[in-house]
């Protein structure tokens, strides 16, 4: 039985808050700093936030348009404005690939929650203290090839993701967001402030902000791209829920440009933060993933007092994580709470126990069942290419695509405050440059 009752966001700010929560997530302080490094540094932030501006804004808005329009989950929200419209029924399928989204990727991003919780602790304890390189890389081997303790994380990290959004969007998820948000970027100033005494910060300056023309290339400005895309929680059905608890006094142009200014803002304080750090240890920027949990440790276990940079920072990861993974849990719940007689609470214990499942199996795949490949892929790194090659990417499309050419171009103009040549430059945008912004990413994700 469908509920008559939906959630509302009590305020503009705490909107904002929550969505700024979602894009900020392992993917500005993890994938952002790694991406930079691996990508010619300025060259790569330039073109990235150009990018950010001409799809993702768009697709950003497209998505709140969607979920405030429809007030349901992201695939009943679909379903009833193409009916509203005229339009086929066939654009429920970018629901259910948003929702679908949200939920692999959760299990998967949940284990990595884990390890971040991990290393908090071996921060707290010291384990990085005064070792060498082999015994810190050899740490983060033992973690993955230990099921049990894989497991413990995964499942501590899940339990707190579930007991956040269990609460509802204004018990839950507006408390969580208005503690993490402020403590996350109090720990990353602090980190930016110990990289400015580290005597390498005008290193990380002129490598993130002195462009180098010969890195102008088309894998960086590809690159770029899916970065801008991916950032902003884009194709997972989130921003959709998100928009279903939004009420109509909220401009969507000016909360967008917010939350993209914020989350761009926080992602270039984190490779402030972690750059001075690297140069100052003589460490490689473009180590790629290993940047966070091999190379950092590592930096952090030959300074004085290295286990509390170290806490700080991986709590800093930790939050980031939390807040993303309650967005991510959100769309799921939101389905069953409106498609099935569950409650709140039951509902989102379910669709945590599935996914809480599912990142077994995905945990399971760097040991016991390591010999599990399908498509040249473990299970984990399967749910990871799925998702970001496929799903994100065709979820994004479609909501752009579907507000830009299915809802009414006055409606629209209205609703956004736009005429004359702003609306013209959102219709250009919306219909044309954003998608064939996705298109370029998601050919280029499958053939490279």
């Amino acid at each position: 039985m469908a509920k008559s009752f939906h959630a509302q966001w009590s305020s503009r700010m705490t909107f904002i808050l929550a969505a700024t929560g979602s894009a900020v997530g392992l993917g500005n302080i993890w994938r952002f700093s790694y991406l930079v490094g691996d990508s010619g540094g300025a060259a790569f932030v330039l073109v990235y936030l150009l990018c950010i501006a001409l799809v993702g804004l768009p697709i950003l808005v497209s998505e709140w348009m969607i979920g405030r329009r429809g007030q349901k989950n992201p695939i009943n929200s679909l379903a009833e404005l193409a009916r509203k419209n005229g339009s086929s029924q066939a654009w429920i399928l970018v629901g259910v690939s948003g929702v679908l989204a949200a939920f692999l990727i959760l299990s998967f991003y949940s284990v990595i929650g884990g390890w971040s919780l991990s290393y908090t602790l071996s921060s707290l304890t010291g384990d990085f203290s005064g070792q060498d390189a082999a015994t810190i890389e050899g740490l983060f081997g033992a973690l993955l090839e230990s099921p049990g303790m894989l497991m413990l994380w995964h499942t501590i990290f899940m339990a707190l993701v579930l007991g956040i959004v269990a609460f509802g969007v204004n018990q839950g998820l507006e408390k969580a967001v208005r503690l993490l948000m402020p403590a996350l970027v109090v720990l990353l100033v602090v980190l930016v402030i110990y990289g400015m005494f580290s005597g390498h910060f005008g290193e990380a300056l002129a490598f993130m902000f002195a462009p180098d023309m010969s890195a102008f290339t088309g894998d960086v400005v590809l690159a770029a791209m899916g970065q801008a895309f991916f950032t902003l929680s884009l194709g997972m059905g989130i921003m959709i829920s998100y928009g279903s608890y939004l009420g109509q006094e909220v401009k969507l142009l000016g909360a967008a440009r917010t939350v993209i200014i914020l989350d761009t803002v926080i992602a270039l304080l984190a490779g402030l933060a972690i750059f001075p750090i690297v140069f100052a240890n003589g460490l490689d920027p473009s180590e790629g993933p290993g940047l966070i949990f091999v190379t950092l440790p590592i930096a952090f276990g030959g300074m004085t007092a290295g286990w509390l940079l170290g806490l700080i920072f991986f709590l800093l990861l930790t939050f980031a994580a939390l807040t993303s993974a309650i967005s991510l849990l959100e769309p799921v719940v939101e389905f069953l709470e409106e498609r099935s007689p569950l409650s709140r609470v039951p509902a989102t214990v379910v669709a945590s126990f599935a996914i809480w499942g599912l990142g077994v199996a995905a945990l399971l795949s760097f040991n016991l069942w390591d010999f599990t490949v399908l498509f040249g892929l473990n299970i984990f790194d399967l749910l990871d290419t799925v998702t970001a090659k496929i799903l994100l990417p065709l979820t994004g499309l479609g909501a752009v695509l579907f507000a830009g050419w299915v809802l009414s171009r006055d409606s629209v103009a209205k609703e956004l405050g736009l005429s004359g040549g702003a609306a013209t430059a959102w219709n250009v945008a919306a219909r044309f440059i954003a998608p064939i912004g996705v298109i370029l990413v998601f050919v280029f994700n499958l053939v490279g």
